[in-house]
């Protein structure tokens, strides 16, 4: 049943579950509103169920050998005086470029692309969904699934308007390329005044470094596809500040031709299917970068959702369900970011010094190692779909 799949996204949840469908049997297509691959992006975590995910698809060891390898963060003063560090390392997990990870999924999928194009239309009935596209003809396919990030498209066409899922969470952000000689190697280095940060991000194995904006704001009207627009808004907030080297940053990161920009905000959902159509990764449950745990979810997600549709042999309606069932107790977990924002952009000078104060104690990486194994004990084993009397 349902062998046709057409996918909206082609990012790391579009192609881990174009991925498993693809073992499983089905027959899948990826639209992907770029024009070509994207290869940028931030660094993001494969860890904890998301290790075992990559095990599963064969590239662990690949994502082990292009680990960005930073140690954590610094925290530095306006004279770029090191006032405290955080180290962030986790054995059991490994960070990745963004552009990286979706390279390694796209040489292990079998796959139909379609790219410089996005879904324009879905009207379902009881055989299929009818397809209307920007560009390529019309196509019937059994199910669609969004994948297509926080301003979903597909989320927008079978579900409602994005204002009834998404919930801003108080803050703006940015990243682009930098300059890799303004930070130090292995290392986030972060500079705050009260309510912004600036910073720095240096992989220890790739060349190039990241420039990261952050400011606190009302909620401000912008298209999230217009870049020229997003450089202004943020040009706005940091053009007259010059101290500790965001003028420099700045200027880099609105010269780069991939420069990202959106507001910090999560998604918010009862349900992630209605009929034919389901919904995977942050089109889903964005958690926001707050989180750290878009690549995670992602991975686990879509290979859950394939997973269920392979055991249900296709049947939504049995597997569409199951999936979220099972997969959202992980999401609520991990949409708690908890302290994290305040901790990055403090909204005042006092608030400021007393995060560098705590920084600067062993408690807090105590913390951290002390959440990673209590979140470890509390998740259920990922159940093996390609066995006989699969679930």
């Amino acid at each position: 049943m349902n062998e046709r799949i057409l996918i909206s996204g082609g990012s790391i949840a579009g192609l881990a579950l174009a991925h498993w469908l693809a073992r499983y049997g089905f027959r899948t297509t990826v639209v992907e509103r770029a024009p070509a691959p994207r290869t940028g992006g931030n660094g993001v975590d494969v860890r904890a169920q998301a290790v075992e995910v990559a095990e599963r698809m064969g590239i662990m060891a690949r994502v082990r050998a292009l680990a960005a390898d930073v140690r954590g963060m610094k925290f530095v003063d306006a004279s770029d005086r090191t006032v405290a560090r955080v180290g962030t390392q986790d054995p059991a997990s490994v960070e990745i470029m963004r552009g990286d990870l979706v390279a390694l999924l796209r040489e292990v999928t079998d796959t139909e692309y379609l790219f410089d194009d996005s879904v324009r239309r879905l009207e379902q009935d009881d055989d299929g969904v009818l397809v209307t596209f920007e560009r390529a003809p019309a196509r019937r396919f059994h199910l669609v699934v969004g994948a297509d990030g926080m301003h979903s498209t597909v989320r927008r066409l079978a579900f409602g308007p994005e204002e009834r899922f998404v919930r801003f969470k108080d803050h703006y952000f940015a990243f682009a390329n930098a300059d890799a000689a303004l930070g130090e190697d292995r290392w986030v280095t972060m500079f705050n005044t009260p309510g912004r940060m600036t910073g720095i991000y240096r992989s220890g194995n790739h060349a190039q470094a990241k420039a990261y904006f952050m400011f606190r704001s009302a909620p401000l009207a912008y298209d999230p596809r217009d870049i020229a627009e997003h450089k202004r808004l943020l040009g706005e907030r940091f053009a007259g500040d010059r101290s500790w080297r965001n003028r420099e940053l700045l200027d880099s990161a609105l010269a780069d031709p991939e420069f990202y920009f959106d507001a910090l905000a999560q998604v918010r959902m009862s349900s992630w299917h209605n009929g034919r159509v389901a919904l995977v990764g942050d089109a889903a449950w964005c958690a926001s970068p707050a989180s750290g745990a878009g690549a995670e979810l992602a991975l686990v997600g879509a290979y859950r959702l394939a997973g269920e549709l392979a055991a249900a042999d296709g049947d939504h309606r049995a597997a569409f369900p199951r999936y979220h069932t099972v997969h959202r107790p992980l999401v609520d977990r991990k949409q708690q970011i908890g302290p994290n924002v305040r901790i990055m952009i403090p909204r005042t000078a006092p608030g400021r010094f007393a995060r560098d104060t705590f920084a600067r104690l062993p408690l807090m990486n105590a913390m951290g190692s002390l959440d990673r194994r209590s979140q470890a004990r509390s998740t259920t084993a990922l159940p093996d779909y390609s066995r006989p009397g699969r679930p």
